[in-house]
């Protein structure tokens, strides 16, 4: 694709590749790197466009992982197929893995390696298929997970971030060349969960607020965006705001221009506006039908969640005290049989279902998306229930 029709923030790319590339005295990166941006507001396309080419421009030898590809896929999986890939395009070094200790792979006139060798609990295990590549480029490493927060949903993901901090210390070495691990995610508070306990595969590792896309990118898009008459980027600032920042929105509105075409300047950007404001509204509608179709103790459980935020504690006695509260403020009659353990079992295992709660492997849950709590407060419901 041309890149005129990419936005580049090759000056973020340059200072995101200093801070992992670089690694200064009193400066965590070597740990890992942390960063994180709301949905859909081109956090993906930036590690594509800009971050992964400054990488690479910079010396770096970079794998790229995104755990939201497939989600019928295993994250632990996910990471470990990116590494294979890696090796997979190596002759040379599938050669030397070929013959390690412990290995037979020898058919008639030439080694053959299957990659299929390389996972957790396999005869490579992920630091040795690193350490193999690191000796073999001569190069740091750069592992790029999109989405991390999504590997501590499974035991098999955690294992795999285990796997590379085992990785990430053998290779930051003198005996090698380095790897960083750079994890991007769209909620700060699943992403913090990887890097806030000591017993956490990334602890201490830097988190960094990723800009959201400006006035600069809205300028950029009016100069391509190639309609019948041209929009002032001030007024396409504005309503891009109000879409929450997300390229997305603002461009199927402007195909809805194209679909219906008008000669009149001021009526493309009324018509413009119209569409911006009705799909905002539209995602809005839709999430709150699903939570006004909640039942009482779904509804009780994610407002709870929402009120607790990190400190909810799912079965504790004071929590169970306050989805009786929330159940009796939506009309249910206090004479209602108490609220159960496998209630709010049941309640938690629905909320997954519909996408509106988030659950690691260890059994922390969470709202799934900020929007959800902001919701729920607007309308009032979190109301003395902290």
């Amino acid at each position: 694709m041309s890149q005129k029709f990419f936005y580049h923030r090759r000056t973020l790319a340059a200072r995101l590749t200093k801070l992992i590339t670089q690694v200064a005295v009193g400066s965590a990166a070597a740990s890992g790197v942390f960063l994180t941006a709301p949905r859909r507001t081109g956090k993906s396309t930036f590690a594509r466009e800009d971050l992964r080419p400054a990488l690479e421009e910079a010396g770096a030898i970079v794998l790229y992982a995104d755990l939201w590809k497939d989600p019928t896929t295993e994250p632990g999986a996910v990471i470990v197929e990116t590494v294979r890939e890696a090796i997979g395009r190596d002759e040379k070094l599938m050669s030397r893995l070929a013959i390690a200790p412990g290995l037979e792979a020898v058919s008639v006139g030439r080694l053959k390696f299957n990659v299929n060798k390389i996972g957790i609990g396999k005869e490579i295990g992920l630091t040795k298929a690193f350490e193999a590549l690191s000796d073999e480029v001569k190069k740091l490493i750069v592992l790029i997970i999109d989405e991390t927060q999504q590997a501590i949903t499974t035991d098999e993901g955690v294992a795999a971030l285990f796997a590379l901090k085992a990785a990430r210390d053998e290779l930051n070495s003198s005996k090698h060349y380095g790897l960083r691990i750079v994890c991007i995610g769209s909620n700060q508070n699943k992403l913090a969960m990887l890097r806030n306990s000591s017993d956490e595969a990334f602890f201490g590792a830097p988190m960094v607020q990723l800009p959201l896309l400006d006035k600069d990118f809205v300028d950029w898009y009016c100069k391509w965006l190639d309609l019948p008459n041209n929009l002032d980027p001030s007024d396409v600032f504005q309503l891009f705001q109000e879409s929450g920042y997300r390229p997305e929105i603002i461009s199927a509105a402007a195909d809805g221009i194209r679909l219906d075409p008008t000669d009149d300047p001021k009526a493309i950007l009324v018509r413009f506006a119209e569409l911006v404001r009705a799909q905002v509204a539209a995602l809005n509608a839709n999430l709150k039908m699903v939570i006004h179709s909640l039942t009482p103790i779904q509804s009780a459980v994610i407002r709870v969640m929402g009120a607790k935020g990190e400190s909810f504690a799912p079965y504790e006695s004071s929590t169970m005290e306050l989805y009786a509260k929330a159940t009796e403020s939506t009309g249910v009659a206090p004479s209602e049989p108490i609220i159960e353990v496998e209630d709010v079992q049941l309640a938690l295992m629905a909320l997954l279902e519909k996408k509106l709660v988030w659950k690691t492997s260890r059994g922390v849950y969470t709202i799934e998306e900020q929007i959800v709590v902001d919701m729920l407060r607007d309308d009032g419901l979190l109301e003395s229930l902290a």
